[in-house]
């Protein structure tokens, strides 16, 4: 039997919109997760700075979310980090959210 080739040639790339999405997604979960660790550690005593990491971290997730849905508009591309970067940005903006609502209401 002979083996069939599984090439399969395509024009097709990725979206630099959805890359950049999903980078601006990775940098924004780091930074938060690196936040909420420094803040467990330091048993909720954060200097003022980490207030303004996390509001810059979502103006990011805002600005991934954005690119992430142009990108998935484009045609002819692959859509694997347009889909990423709105999943990680919607992650970090669920989580900004948590950590708000829970600081209003404790």
């Amino acid at each position: 039997m002979w083996k069939k080739s599984s090439f399969m040639f395509t024009s097709k790339e990725h979206s630099k919109k959805g890359i950049m999405a999903t980078i601006l997604g990775v940098i924004s979960l780091t930074s938060l997760v690196y936040i909420i660790y420094k803040s467990y550690a330091n048993s909720g005593e954060i200097p003022l700075q980490y207030g303004a990491v996390a509001f810059l971290t979502m103006i990011f997730a805002f600005v991934g979310i954005v690119l992430g849905v142009l990108s998935k508009s484009e045609r002819d591309k692959f859509y694997f980090f347009s889909y990423l970067g709105i999943v990680l940005n919607v992650l970090v903006l669920a989580a900004l959210s948590v950590i708000l609502y829970a600081g209003a209401y404790s």
